[in-house]
């Protein structure tokens, strides 16, 4: 029986932190598969190692280069000094700016996690293998699971005991490339998956999921259990816990994942299980009408208003047409017999695409009426348990309408366990507060 664990930034940022990483994994004979983050912050004013990395990248001149490498050194130094080690990492030190692919932003940006991997490995005597080994993207640059599944296996198969860096593999030109930022989480969930993992241990720097942001509600409640599909849900409108390609490999696994807090180990956490074990009866939780509650802000509707829309064949399909030509994403399309919304997210979009993208609408569909409104929060309420439960869209609607707050939207998915609303964003914290109260208490 074996346990894939995955440390964070915060867990790897010092001696002290490491180690507690160390007695996390020593107490647990299970704990044999180890993946690590590069060095976080070591407090609010401190720099992540993988951000100083990027600014090494960013440094036209060689003496800038050499002086930010010495600063990022330095910080290993520290860490194995504190520890004490009898590492040298010189030799890796030097390859960062001239070996073979000192010239790959991907690769200078990935040595965070390969010396802190080098660093953990040397501290529990467990073998070190190199994620370029295991992990392969493909030519469209998405990781090639299959291939990477069958090269883990086979490597992590005669490694009674390993630690593997993060956030990168290697590309289909045979260079070093990386996940987009959080990809540790990936990185993790790929070595549960191919050593048929018991349970995917990811430890970061919280006790584990909360029902909500708790920038928004003092002290929210710790979720016990979710499944993968309230993650996803809840992941996609900003509760960021895991990267949210990391359920992927583990969920199509059947492997739960268990989220944990390295500086509270005592701390049961958080589990995230197949909504079908929860079905079986494999896993238990308590009965909540909701498991989470989250948002984001500054989404912008596109109302539109033509008399007999509803026989217009492919009218919706002339909207969507503009949105990609423009390459604006939507977001939700709530519609009436005469109405439809377009809520999109305007990041990356200007103020002059959007304005052409209006025209285009108004040209090509000829609407009695078309509205921008900008300033828009969307706000999930996501939990299996609505679909069961009578009055769940009254309480929201209830709720926000005793704290004052006018909906813009309100949309339920076919699943019904994610009810979406959209607010302003003036309103936006007030209704955090509100849902909570009203679900949670």
């Amino acid at each position: 029986m074996a346990k894939a664990l995955k440390f964070g930034g915060t867990s790897m940022a010092n001696a002290d932190s490491i180690r507690k990483v160390a007695d996390i994994i020593r107490s647990d004979p299970e704990a044999r598969y180890v993946v690590v983050s590069a060095p976080g912050k070591r407090e609010p004013s401190d720099t992540k190692v993988t951000d100083m990395l990027i600014a090494l990248c960013n440094e036209p001149s060689a003496g800038g280069k050499r002086r930010l490498l010495s600063e990022i050194t330095g910080r290993f130094d520290g860490i194995i000094e504190g520890l004490g080690l009898d590492l040298d990492l010189s030799a890796d030190y030097e390859v960062i700016l001239g070996g073979e692919e000192s010239d790959s932003y991907d690769y200078i940006v990935s040595r965070g996690e390969y010396l802190s991997a080098k660093v953990l490995a040397a501290l529990l005597g467990y073998e070190f293998v190199d994620a370029a080994d295991i992990v392969r993207f493909g030519r469209d640059g998405r990781l090639d699971d299959d291939k990477t599944q069958r090269l883990a296996s086979d490597r992590l198969r005669v490694a009674v005991k390993a630690v593997v860096p993060g956030f990168y593999g290697r590309g289909a030109d045979g260079r070093i490339k990386t996940f987009s930022r959080g990809g540790s989480d990936v990185s993790g969930a790929i070595v549960a998956k191919a050593v048929g993992a018991t349970v995917y241990e990811n430890w970061t720097d919280v006790d584990g999921f909360m029902v909500c942001d708790p920038r928004k509600v003092k002290n929210p409640r710790i979720i016990e259990m979710l499944t993968y599909r309230e993650l996803r849900e809840l992941a996609y409108m900003g509760a960021s816990v895991l990267h949210p390609e990391a359920v992927f490999p583990v969920n199509k696994a059947g492997i739960p994942i268990n989220i944990r807090n390295t500086f509270n180990p005592s701390a049961k956490g958080t589990m995230i299980v197949c909504y079908e074990d929860l079905e079986r009866g494999t896993y238990k939780r308590a009965d909540h009408v909701i498991t989470g509650i989250a948002g984001k802000k500054d989404f912008v509707g596109v109302s539109i208003q033509k008399e007999m829309m509803n026989s217009e064949i492919g009218f919706c399909k002339t909207l969507l047409d503009v949105l990609y030509e423009k390459r604006i994403r939507l977001e939700h399309m709530p519609t009436g017999i005469d109405t439809v919304t377009l809520i999109i997210d305007p990041t990356g979009v200007t103020d002059e695409t959007l304005e052409e993208a209006v025209m285009e609408i108004r040209e090509r569909c000829r609407p009695n009426t078309i509205e921008v409104h900008k300033g828009l929060s969307l706000i999930a309420v996501v939990g299996h348990g609505m679909s069961n439960t009578k009055g769940t869209a009254s309480r929201v609607c209830g709720s926000l309408y005793n704290a004052g707050v006018n909906i813009r939207m309100i949309d339920q998915g076919s699943s019904e366990m994610n009810i979406i609303i959209a607010v302003e964003n003036e309103d936006y914290d007030k209704s955090i507060a509100a849902l909570y109260g009203e679900f949670v208490g």
